[in-house]
């Protein structure tokens, strides 16, 4: 349930900014609190102290670099597989000429359609248009494949077995692209980014000598940033970093000048 919850949130770039930033910033003034009310940093204390908030820092750094690489190689998949699919269909639009006249129609009319599809599943945020586009997508796809099973079995040829592979080529493409957009950064790698977030906000806020000052905010307001960033790059589709279908909207354009 927890992770259902991260993940939901995660796809809120804004909201995970906003989040962070007041805990992060809660977390120093209770840090800050603990260091003046309860128990003071004694004057022998502070060089250590000042070692161990430099080595959580240091590791609070690596763990946010590192996660947000696994959102850059998870976004530059989401684009590779996008360009993938564009190519797939192209070429299969292009083989239909391969089938009889009216296997070739019939196609080339499903793959128009099926195009549409693939452009509005990278566009839609709606949770209930998204259903409807999978539903719609795996209907063509159960059309495409029919009639190139039956184009396959009255002419059992060579020629005819290309256009199969590229019809097979065009739905693994779909389940691909599909599988990349479910692969999203690990809820452990944001629970671990969190916790030792709030644990140097803590340190640097009990490290404070009688009163937080202005300074301590940055760190709070720049790991905020940092969360935004790599959820934003993670998020398909509410982020303002989003694959663009590029390929099929040009393959799109082509197929309207014909």
């Amino acid at each position: 349930m927890a992770e259902v919850t991260l993940i939901k949130i995660a796809d809120f770039p804004l909201l995970v900014f906003a989040i962070s930033l007041v805990a992060l910033w809660l977390s120093v003034q209770l840090g800050a609190f603990f260091g003046r009310k309860l128990r003071p940093v004694q004057d022998d204390e502070r060089d250590h102290l000042g070692i161990v908030i430099n080595a959580s820092l240091t590791l609070l750094a690596l763990i946010i670099g590192f996660s947000f690489s696994m959102a850059v190689s998870r976004y530059d998949q989401r684009k590779n597989y996008e360009e993938e699919e564009a190519n797939a269909i192209g070429t299969e639009y292009v083989l239909a000429d391969l089938l009889s006249t009216a296997d070739a129609m019939k196609v080339r009319q499903l793959l128009a359609k099926y195009l549409d599809q693939r452009l509005l599943f990278y566009t839609i945020r709606d949770a209930r248009q998204l259903e409807n586009v999978d539903h719609e997508t795996a209907q063509l796809q159960i059309e495409m494949w029919s009639t190139i099973q039956a184009a396959a079995t009255a002419r059992p040829t060579p020629p005819v077995a290309l256009v199969v592979s590229g019809m097979n080529d065009v739905l693994n493409r779909q389940g691909y692209t599909q599988a990349a957009w479910w692969n999203r950064l690990p809820v452990g790698a944001w629970c671990l980014m969190v916790v030792l977030a709030i644990c140097c906000s803590l340190l640097i806020g009990y490290s404070s000598h009688r009163r937080v000052s202005m300074l301590f905010t940055v760190l709070p307001l720049i790991v905020a940033i940092a969360f935004f960033l790599i959820a934003d790059i993670d998020s398909p589709r509410r982020g303002v970093i989003r694959v663009a279908p590029q390929n099929l909207i040009s393959f799109s354009h082509s197929l309207g000048k014909q």
